[in-house]
């Protein structure tokens, strides 16, 4: 299961679909794709900029594609030198990242992580492979990001990390974050799975804390199907995690001269991703300038248009508080209740639109019953999940298609026959 809610995959069931390529060529290989041919707007749809498949075959002309080649090594340059990580390590996922972190935290039984619980399974579940124990807090019900008030209130003798999400993102209060790990000793992970190019008060998110986590997975705004980094931030954490990410071996340090063989040392795993996940990632950065410029425009036109709503209290628009730069990953509405939000979806899937609630809360789900049977009541992660709807955004969508999709919402919203 990817990182992202099922459901929230559009494959479709036409022909197989060339990523990026013109109407033309995916006709020849197959005919129209499904959004083509019958108009319908996906969620989702992962982008290629051009250049990937030639840096898949300059990666099999070098003959290594394995790991750890030369485009595994361009990629972690890439995210250390524009983001100003301490160290990036290349990895198969985000799950794979936010596992390495949480080995990287030496976690012991009893030791507790506070975390949102209005987040993905891999937030907790590395903690709890690791032999920790997630802890779950509310959220703020502006930023839907973790409400740091409550971790303060959560932290005791017993907790050993900091684990916050940035959704959609935009920016946890990283400041107030740090300066809570630091007044008692805690190790702040940071699950940047959805803010790769976003920054908190100029400082790149998953620079911010001990340790950072990103995803390149397809749901992502730059992406190589499955993949992720770990940025490690604290120097005395970059060499074990080296080790852990290859197979719990001194290989790298083996390459670099430092030891004269390369031998079991730690228990890792293999989280080293392959040279054509890699190769493919690279053309995306290379264009992550673009990209980002068109998400953020078709992310301020939802916000334009959707503003009449808003006014007369049928939604409630995202926010993004002025010391944030946002990465315009996610496009999201609050309804006002559950029905309107359900209502709105339907409606939307029947003009060809998709659109998509998210996170079933991690404390309200069956694997979240059995490690607290009686989950502690967090009521604005409650509220919302019921209301929220996540808007189609994508590299490819138009100004045409923004246009309609509102339209969608308004018509229903403003419609006699939902009573509003």
């Amino acid at each position: 299961m990817n990182r992202e809610t099922a459901g929230e995959q559009d494959r479709g069931s036409g022909p197989p679909v060339v990523l990026g390529a013109g109407p033309a060529l995916r006709a020849a290989i197959g005919g129209a794709t499904a959004a083509e041919g019958t108009g319908r707007i996906p969620f989702n749809k992962p982008y290629m900029t051009g250049r990937e498949l030639f840096h898949i075959a300059q990666a099999v002309s070098f003959e290594n594609i394995a790991g750890d080649g030369y485009f595994t090594q361009e990629c972690a340059r890439f995210l250390e030198t524009r983001f100003g990580l301490g160290s990036a390590l290349m990895v198969t996922s985000c799950t794979a990242a936010l596992e390495m972190a949480a080995m990287l935290c030496d976690l012991q039984p009893g030791d507790e992580v506070i975390m949102p619980s209005f987040t993905f399974v891999s937030t907790a579940s590395a903690v709890m492979r690791a032999g920790g124990t997630p802890v779950f807090a509310d959220v703020r019900p502006d930023t839907l990001n973790i409400d740091v008030d409550q971790v303060e209130q959560l932290i005791n003798d017993r907790t050993r990390a900091l684990l916050p999400i940035h959704y959609a993102g935009v920016a946890c209060e990283m400041d107030r974050l740090m300066a809570l790990a630091d007044r008692h000793d805690l190790i702040v992970i940071e699950d940047a799975a959805q803010g790769v190019n976003a920054a908190h008060r100029s400082r790149a998110l998953g620079a911010i804390g001990h340790l950072g986590c990103y995803s390149f997975h397809d749901t992502k705004n730059f992406v190589c199907g499955e993949g992720g980094a770990l940025a490690v931030n604290d120097p005395a954490m970059i060499e074990r995690a080296e080790i852990l990410r290859d197979k719990g071996t001194n290989r790298r340090q083996f390459w670099r001269g430092e030891v004269d063989k390369y031998t079991w040392v730690d228990l890792g795993s293999s989280f080293v991703p392959s040279e054509i996940s890699c190769a493919f990632l690279l053309a995306q950065f290379e264009s992550m300038d673009a990209m980002q410029d068109r998400r953020d425009h078709l992310w301020n036109l939802y916000q334009d248009r959707l503003k009449p709503l808003a006014a007369d209290g049928l939604v409630t628009l995202p926010t993004v508080p002025a010391d944030c730069r946002s990465n315009s990953h996610i496009f999201q509405l609050l309804m006002n209740d559950e029905r309107t939000r359900d209502g709105v979806i339907a409606h939307l899937a029947a003009q060809d639109i998709h659109a998509v609630f998210h996170y079933v809360p991690l404390h309200s789900s069956p694997m979240g019953r059995k490690l607290t049977p009686d989950p502690a009541r967090l009521p604005v992660t409650d509220d919302i999940t019921g209301r929220l709807v996540r808007l189609p955004m994508y590299y490819e969508l138009t100004e045409a298609d923004v246009a309609r999709v509102c339209t969608a919402i308004d018509t229903y919203c403003r419609s006699p026959a939902t009573g509003r």
